[in-house]
């Protein structure tokens, strides 16, 4: 298939990229304004009983699950009592149930519900439903009632909030993040293959090979939203793994491409076009090995039922077929007109000429060498003391506590956090969060039994159901109206405001209340009982998605190197790379370490869909360049025979394009950590600490002390699996005779 390609690139480079140019400016039309496709957080699993509950409650009744709420406060201090304000509150309230797309207007003028009122009388709560079919129509219906009720409306002060304008809120601030992480990524990456390559065109062109991956992903996303829903927390993961994939894989077909002119200028006039051929031949081989073990670990994300998890495997999957397509296509077309003019344009930046240069490449190669020599000399040592670091700085992940964001995700001064933790602070318990249960029954003595149970679990502040209000076990108010449609009971239940929304209070609330005794059918609803659904879908996929990545990183690392050891080794030492990770998340972020220095607000717990995105995210990245290692250390052993001898060359062969291509993936992923959203913010600087050990301390140490003890059985594999890699296509091409007669050695 590498030489297929090969002849293809070599024969029609002008085709390749004029149809290159094509695809840019089609994609470029077409994903223009891909945030405006995608929904908000999507975290919720839609095949739970939540997810059934909250169909009946949209088709029964659409007033229940209010997703918009008003904050209104008297100028001056009055009360939300006082007749002129209570009147000017009716006629909010009712000009808002005027606009198009809202329904279930409820306010606390209307009902009297102290649930309804601050504590101290000074604001009160309208709140209501946006009818709308999906997140991106209730975003429009917001964005056009917002500016003509945001603000001061005679003598009350209205401010939005509730989980549609938390939303928006996230979707506008990822947005804007994401222009400044780009703005960012974009010129530190240019400055570092700068500084690696010396040449401005060389740096170039794996720069502009991201450019053109992000420009294609986004049209990707464009066309998977009209199909699927998918998060625009994507939009992050499109430009980290964009820039980062595209200029790594980049990165090493340059650098292989100018080295194979160089050998070719020793020999005689360079040959552009043979030095593409043996690139893509053995760099592009690499690139291929690389990409499809990155694949399978986002497509394992595919297996949770959660559209956010199934988003970033779209974003990721898409990401990674076209950097691979990028950097096999137009980026070998253009060296192959380019040809020595890829090193136009030098910048000296005190290199000084060839031969010195030559000698810096030789005693960098020389202190590599001495590196793995030192480690492999201590191998048991090393091994040892590396791997109780990683599983110290993991322990922090054993207090883990998880459960969904809320508002707090949002920067401090945000309007729709303010609202949410002045409802929080302020308010008796969470109007717009209460537990919704739907029972398939009007029986008045069964609902009202059940409402009576309901009201005595603790945590629980009232429940409405249509046979009156209860509270601690008996009647306190009449029925409420709009109770009953279609020969379903609606009955509400009100935590207290201690018990916040997606807390682990909630849920155990919700669990209690699935725990009672019920009529049959009946569903549990609201955030809470989403949260609880999620979290067994993630639990129950897991085992699913981790085999995926096990046999599937297996696999391909057997048919890249033929060995049955190598594969299991550098599967264990990958997943110890990402403890540090992991223990960083519930160090910072949980804990709340260096929240002050990071700007978020801790919240004692984590997302529970990151650690699953981050894992995968991050065992594909991090085996990328275990992939450039092992594949250096294999065509060395494949030269000598000697194990010992190429683990050392292998690593000095690497050891400067493994240190530029982490460096600009940790670049672009600490330009997403700046975000203001505090699940950004854990995603890019986890994933970018996962990527520094593994390139650092892993690299560096563990995997040479770990080679080093396997010695030749490294290579080991049993004789009807050396056959089948034999076969055409899938082993790479045959050593010169020379080099063969040697393999046997160790």
């Amino acid at each position: 298939m590498i030489a297929i390609l090969a002849r293809f690139v070599v024969a029609a480079p002008r085709a390749i990229l004029a149809g290159t140019l094509v695809f840019l400016v089609g994609a470029a039309i077409l994903g223009g304004n891909v945030a405006a496709q995608l929904d908000g957080v999507a975290a919720n699993n839609p095949d739970a009983s939540s997810a059934s509950a909250a169909a009946i409650l949209d088709a029964r009744f659409p007033g229940s699950r209010p997703d918009l709420a008003l904050l209104v406060e008297p100028a001056g201090g009055r009360g939300v009592d006082e007749p002129a304000i209570a009147a000017q509150g009716r006629e909010l309230a009712e000009a808002l149930a005027a606009e198009p797309g809202i329904t279930g207007v409820s306010s606390y003028w209307q009902t009297g519900s102290p649930t309804l009122r601050s504590r101290d009388g000074r604001q009160a709560l309208i709140v209501a439903r946006i009818a709308a079919p999906d997140e991106n129509g209730a975003d429009a219906v917001f964005n056009r009632i917002q500016p003509r009720y945001a603000g001061t409306r005679g003598d009350l002060g209205v401010a939005l909030g509730g989980a549609t304008a938390v939303r928006n809120a996230v979707r506008d601030t990822v947005t804007a993040d994401l222009l400044r992480a780009e703005a960012i990524a974009l010129p530190l990456t240019l400055l570092v293959l700068v500084l690696v390559f010396g040449s401005a065109v060389a740096a170039t062109m794996p720069v502009l090979t991201g450019v053109l991956v992000i420009v294609g992903t986004s049209a990707a996303l464009t066309m998977i939203a009209r199909f699927a829903t998918v998060s625009v927390f994507a939009l992050n993961l499109t430009t980290a793994l964009a820039l980062g994939l595209a200029i790594d894989y980049g990165l090493l077909i340059v650098r292989r491409f100018r080295q194979e002119l160089a050998r070719q200028a020793q020999r005689g006039r360079p040959d552009p076009a043979a030095a593409v051929r043996e690139t893509l031949r053995t760099a592009g081989r690499t690139v291929l090995f690389s990409a499809s073990i990155v694949a399978v670990s986002l497509a394992a994300m595919l297996v949770f039922p959660t559209p956010f998890l199934r988003s970033f495997a779209y974003a990721g999957l898409s990401v990674v077929a076209l950097a691979t397509l990028a950097v096999l296509l137009p980026l070998p077309a253009a060296l192959v007109l380019l040809g020595p003019r890829v090193d136009a344009l030098r910048i000296p930046l005190g290199r000084g000429d060839l031969a010195a240069r030559q000698a810096r490449q030789r005693r960098s190669r020389a202190r590599w060498v001495r590196l793995a020599n030192a480690v492999m000399a201590r191998a048991p040592l090393f091994c040892v003391a590396t791997v109780a670091l990683l599983v110290v700085l993991g322990l922090p992940f054993a207090r883990a506590e998880f459960a969904t964001v809320d508002h707090r995700q949002l920067p401090d001064g945000t309007a729709a956090r303010v609202v949410q933790q002045d409802i929080k602070d302020r308010f008796d318990s969470q109007a717009t969060g209460v537990i919704d249960v739907v029972v398939p029954s009007t029986d008045p003595d069964a609902v009202a039994g059940y409402a009576t149970r309901l009201s005595t679990l603790a945590g629980v502040v009232r429940v409405d159901s249509p046979q009156g209000t209860f509270q601690r076990g008996r009647s306190v108010a009449p029925t409420p109206p709009g109770r009953t449609a279609g020969g379903w009971s609606l009955v509400s239940v009100a935590p207290a405001a201690s018990i916040e929304d997606v807390s682990p209070q909630s849920q155990a609330l919700v669990r209690a209340i699935r725990d009672q005794p019920a009529p049959a059918g009946t569903l549990v609803g609201g955030q809470a009982a989403e949260l609880l659904d999620t979290r067994q879908a993630i639990r129950h996929g897991l085992p699913w998605a981790l085999a995926i990545i096990v046999l599937g990183t297996l696999a391909l690392l057997f048919l890249m190197t033929g060995s049955v050891l190598l594969p299991v080794k550098a599967l264990v030492v990958n997943a110890l790379s990402l403890t540090a990770m992991f223990g960083a998340v519930v160090w910072v972020f949980q804990q709340g370490h260096l929240s002050g220095l990071l700007g978020f607000t801790p919240t004692g717990f984590i997302e529970m869909s990151l650690p699953v995105l981050m894992f995968c995210l991050a065992f594909g990245l991090s085996m990328d360049y275990g992939i450039f290692l092992i594949a250096a250390i294999k065509e060395e052993y494949d030269r000598s025979g000697d194990n010992r001898h190429a683990v050392a060359a292998g690593l000095a062969r690497t050891g400067g394009i493994v240190t530029s291509a982490a460096a600009v993936m940790a670049i672009v992923l600490i330009a997403v950590g700046m975000s203001r959203i505090m699940n950004m913010q854990m995603l890019g600087l986890g994933v970018a600490l996962a990527v520094v050990i593994d390139a650092t301390v892993v690299r560096c140490l563990l995997v040479p002390a770990t080679m080093a003890i396997a010695g030749r059985a490294t290579w080991w594999a049993p004789r009807p699996l050396r056959a089948l890699r034999r076969r055409p296509g899938v082993d790479e091409p045959a050593a010169p005779p020379r080099q063969r007669a040697t393999a046997g050695r160790s």
